[in-house]
């Protein structure tokens, strides 16, 4: 009615074009909007391209999409401005099809502005292609150097992952403004290229042409977060105060969010009391920065406050209240968050079921996150990367590939943090051929400039044997992080090649990365497993003195396996005792398993005494007590310990060998007959060990059970899962061909020599990663020299 005598009013018989414009300026519902149009049609201006074009415009502003369409349909002559109104107000497939529509069915040309809504509508398909080929007509059409077309394609190849595209047109970009800067910046940030994105801000500030607008400094902040930088973001705090950007409530919000992800939640809450009133933004990321530090029950008061003030809480809100970062002992809290979202049908927001199979995932839940998983009606990627990531991390990696085969049926794009997850499951299970498939894929999508991408390649080729294969893409990558180093000085130390993994330390300290605790633990175990000593102890003091870097109890753990696995027991355990923390079950095992290997029963009744105290439920400890009696034939003493293992109920962990012929794995485990060629795998095994024994091979007997007789003893030693597993890959590949076997739990000491032999014997290399390392076998030697 108001709109109607608004009208009445101020209409005129000769009411001009002006008017009509003035009056859809003023209309705030669509309501307004088709009374308007209406007298539009009665004053007969339903053919004026200025008018028809402000109602589109005002159209698609109220999101009346259809009716906008169906208006543009009405118009016989649409100049060019009004189809690029209608390009940018779809930004979708529709506005592609008018495009093809403009360029095929009409006199018109596109310009700038049709080529930059064009391919910021290709940014939302799922096919890439289309957008690539709208960038090749415009350099065509002769705007490959425009500033608006530039930055619409920047931010089109940051938004599908192509990042080297993205930099390429930057860079040769003849002019850029601040919002082609900013594009580049937070497209950085959204593809996780924290270090980039920084990188190109500092760029931008050496520039010094080009202002800064509080976008700016709002865009560079979460990089700054995820990089711990927080004297870069005082800096830039500094600088955002001098331009007057640091009273925006967005800007404030954005070093909220900075503060509390440096673990400075203080200085976080302090920025949120400046803000006279805070938005819901505000809010929400106040809520997010309490529980990423564990501190859940101000976070849920704070929560409980914005509730009261009758603020309606969205999507953003929940995901910053749900423990994601700070999972346990808040399983409860957890399952009352999902039962508010239920209530208030927040659950139905992608997000939120997302981070809440996030967190049911690493509180071991997996069964809740399933089913969460299963039941979400719109799964978008980050969904199926939750819960593939989710099975990766509690060791289920049969059911993360299982997952990602299904994501694939589903048509559903894995992206970079796809891959990463399941590249990391390829890695855990040994999955060679899966691996080489992602890598693959990875090269199809363009991801290799990724640097999570890369690391990730480099890990599971390391870990699935390809040593040579990790350093050349190693060497490959451009840029490199912390975890790119770490991922290759710990493929080294898989491999027992503690020479290379010292050598790589050096040149990552030149390269002027900072190691981490990661870092100096992949050392030492590398150091460990290659029968270095004294390196191993210089490293530990270096990362002390020199580093100023606090050991974990991995750490210490390491220099006692490197004392025990050398034979310095004694000194091994005058480390433990002198630590400057109370020693736990990680430096008593490793000790603990040193006796084992150099067969000292005194030690070994001490660090077993104290494991039992500290670990009583790990049945690993008394299995390696068990061997070490039964390996001084004290079977007495042995079958006491294994006694104890049935009262508690304790299990010990199957084994079981993984072995990939093609792209098909097969699974053994000891005394195996399920195999549908088991007949030809123990008729090769039996052959094996009647050519070894002629070599002069005698079985390993001494941790078998000691109540039963010494050929049965025999008979079940001969049926260990590698050897089937070897059996296997002789008769399934050709003469000559690599075999590769993937081992759950430690090789034992006569698999390790039968394997020796079979290598030997059938003129093959024998790969084989066990619990601890990597076993390369070659005319009867071992790569790890009998040290593992």
């Amino acid at each position: 009615m108001l709109m109607k005598s608004a009208i009445t009013s101020t209409y005129s018989p000769t009411g001009s074009r002006n008017f009509f414009l003035n009056l859809l300026k003023k209309s705030t519902t669509l309501s307004h909007l088709t009374q308007t149009h209406a007298q539009i049609i009665l004053n007969d201006f339903q053919n004026d391209i200025s008018t028809i074009t402000k109602l589109t415009h005002r159209l698609f502003d109220l999101k009346a999409t259809s009716y906008a369409r169906h208006l543009f349909l009405s118009i016989p002559n649409p100049d060019l401005f009004l189809f690029n109104v209608l390009i940018k107000g779809f930004s979708n497939a529709h506005s592609i099809s008018l495009y093809t529509h403009l360029r095929k069915c009409t006199h018109l040309k596109p310009d700038n502005f049709t080529y930059a809504f064009a391919i910021a509508s290709a940014s939302t398909l799922s096919d890439e292609k289309v957008g690539i080929l709208l960038h090749q007509h415009a350099v065509v059409d002769g705007y490959g150097s425009d500033l608006f077309v530039g930055t619409a394609v920047v931010d089109f190849y940051l938004k599908n992952w192509r990042i080297d595209l993205a930099r390429k047109v930057f860079d040769k970009m003849p002019v850029r403004d601040t919002v082609s800067w900013n594009s580049m910046i937070s497209g950085l940030v959204r593809n996780c290229c924290f270090d980039d994105a920084v990188w190109v801000f500092e760029r931008m500030l050496k520039d010094g042409g080009i202002p800064l607008d509080s976008t700016t400094v709002a865009a560079i902040l979460p990089a700054l977060a995820e990089l711990q930088e927080l004297t870069l973001g005082m800096e830039v705090q500094c600088l955002a105060i001098k331009l007057g950007f640091h009273s925006y409530v967005h800007v404030l919000t954005g070093f909220i969010s900075l503060y509390s992800k440096c673990g400075d939640i203080e200085a976080a809450k302090f920025l949120f009391e400046e803000i006279r009133r805070p938005d819901l933004v505000s809010y929400n990321a106040m809520i997010s920065g309490y529980t990423s530090n564990g501190e859940s029950e101000c976070s849920v008061r704070l929560f409980k406050q914005l509730l009261g003030s009758r603020e309606k809480v969205n999507s953003s809100t929940i995901v910053g209240l749900i423990p994601v970062f700070h999972p346990f002992g808040y399983l409860s809290l957890t399952d009352c968050i999902h039962g508010f979202c239920v209530k208030s049908g927040i659950l139905s927001q992608p997000s939120v079921s997302t981070a809440l199979t996030t967190v049911y995932s690493r509180l071991n839940e997996i069964k809740s996150a399933r089913l969460l998983f299963d039941k979400s009606l719109e799964k978008t990627p980050a969904s199926w990367n939750a819960m593939i990531s989710g099975y990766t991390q509690n060791g289920l990696t049969e059911a993360a590939i299982s997952l990602f085969q299904e994501m694939q049926r589903s048509k559903v794009s894995p992206n970079p943090v796809t891959v990463t997850s399941i590249l990391s499951a390829c890695a855990q299970l040994g999955a060679l051929s899966l691996g080489k498939w992602v890598h693959s894929l990875v090269k199809s999508k363009n991801f290799e400039s990724n640097i999570y991408v890369s690391t990730a390649l480099i890990d599971m080729y390391a870990k699935c044997g390809g040593i040579s294969e990790a350093r050349e893409l190693f060497d490959l990558m451009v840029g490199k992080n912390v975890v790119t180093w770490n991922a290759m000085i710990s493929g080294y130390g898989l491999h027992g090649q503690g020479q290379d993994a010292l050598k790589l330390f050096s040149e990552m300290s030149h390269s002027g990365v900072t190691p981490n605790g990661v870092t100096f633990l992949s050392l030492l175990y590398a150091c460990s497993h290659a029968g270095l000593v004294e390196e191993g102890e210089k490293i530990f003091q270096s990362m002390i003195h020199d580093y100023h870097y606090k050991p974990l109890p991995e750490h210490y753990a390491c220099v006692v396996d490197i004392l025990g696995r050398s034979g310095q027991l004694e000194k091994a355990l005058k480390f433990i005792k002198e630590m400057p923390v109370e020693p736990g079950a990680a430096e008593w095992g490793a000790l603990l398993g040193a006796c084992v290997i150099h067969k000292d029963k005194k030690i070994a009744r001490v660090a077993s005494e104290k494991l039992f105290e500290l670990d009583p439920e790990n049945v690993g400890y008394y299995v390696l007590l068990s061997n070490l009696y039964s390996v001084e034939r004290n079977y007495r003493l042995a079958a006491s310990v294994r006694q104890d293992v049935k009262k508690r109920k304790l299990a010990k962990t199957p084994g079981c060998t993984l072995i990939e012929i093609g792209e098909t794995p097969h699974v053994f485990t000891s005394g195996d007959r399920s195999h549908p060629q088991a007949s030809a795998i123990y008729a090769m095994l039996e052959k094996l060990i009647r050519k070894m024994k002629e070599a002069g091979f005698q079985t390993e007997i001494d941790t078998a059970l000691h109540d039963v007789e010494e050929e049965e003893k025999e008979l079940m030693i001969n049926v260990h899962s590698e050897k089937l597993a070897i059996a296997f890959g002789l008769i399934a590949t050709d003469p000559g061909t690599e075999i590769r076997i993937f081992k759950n739990l430690r090789v034992c000491v006569d698999c390790h020599t039968a394997t020796k032999f079979i290598s030997k014997i059938t003129e093959r290399v024998i790969v084989v990663r066990d619990a601890n390392r990597f076993h390369h076998f070659k005319d009867g030697l071992c790569s790890c020299g009998d040290y593992w």
